[in-house]
């Protein structure tokens, strides 16, 4: 499959969908959905330039190391979490979780109840909720300590979830704004098929083909764990390893409902592939 890759035989969209299903992932699992890359970091421009290197996500980097002032916070709260914390890791929130996909996938049904069920019966805080896609990425990228999100496949072929088509009540944000369809760059000229075109565009585009491996190591090859991850300020909570753990020597039912809760709010690694 991946010479098919290297002969540009099969797309990178398929590709990672290849990855995701040998490493457990699903559309059945809201806890294992499908990840997919940031693959841009232009959310502001007009137009899109797909020939420009600085148009494009670092994919040798975690969403933690976007940047270089915040990878040095995460790798600081690394060497001092033993003082804190039982664990020591970059990250205690993933970058795929059941409330995360239902974020993305609020606007749709049955995503809609999914959310409102994982949120306690009702939406999120307007400014909390998924509105934006620039926002998204700079909450993801640089601004949020606790939000380290990468993607869902369907930024990449499935206009429908950008659009409140049901014309749900989200929720009024505190500058003002009333939530209806996901707000686009500038870019995308406020439609979503458009958006949805170019985004797709830019992940087959000649630099994502040829950096895509780097983000393939960090979520499902060696970078995932181990000093190659710590390396890579690319470590997780112990808990959201769940192949890693293994639940039926763990005797202590109340440590048991612990990591099952956690994985169940916060995410899980891919099996590594």
């Amino acid at each position: 499959c991946f010479l098919s890759l290297q002969k540009r035989e099969i797309s990178n969209f398929d590709y990672l969908m290849y990855l995701n299903t040998l490493a457990g992932r699903s559309y059945n699992d809201y806890m294992q959905y499908p990840v997919f890359p940031w693959v841009l970091a232009d959310y502001h421009s007009e137009t899109l330039n797909l020939t420009n290197p600085h148009t494009f996500r670092d994919l040798s980097k975690p969403m933690g190391a976007q940047t270089v002032e915040r990878k040095h916070k995460f790798m600081q709260r690394f060497n001092e979490v033993e003082k804190n914390l039982a664990a020591q890791c970059h990250y205690c929130t993933h970058y795929s979780s059941a409330i995360i996909v239902a974020s993305y996938l609020v606007r749709m049904e049955p995503f809609t109840q999914t959310f409102c069920s994982l949120q306690g019966g009702s939406f999120d805080v307007a400014d909390r909720m998924f509105h934006s896609v620039k926002s998204t990425w700079e909450s993801a990228s640089r601004d949020n300590m606790s939000d380290v999100r990468e993607l869902i496949p369907e930024f990449f072929y499935l206009p429908e979830f950008l659009t409140n088509a049901n014309h749900f009540e989200l929720g009024c944000m505190q500058d003002g704004t009333v939530l209806g369809d996901v707000q686009l760059p500038p870019w995308a000229d406020g439609d979503p098929h458009k958006f949805i075109l170019l985004h797709r565009q830019a992940l087959e585009s000649d630099y994502v083909s040829a950096h895509l491996h780097h983000w393939i190591d960090l979520i499902f090859g060696y970078k995932q764990h181990g000093s190659a991850a710590v390396e890579a300020v690319n470590t997780y909570h112990p808990y959201l390893y769940g192949d890693k753990m293994d639940l039926n020597n763990i005797k202590d039912p109340l440590i048991k409902s612990t990591i099952l809760g956690f994985i169940s709010n916060f995410g899980q690694i891919p099996k590594q592939v």
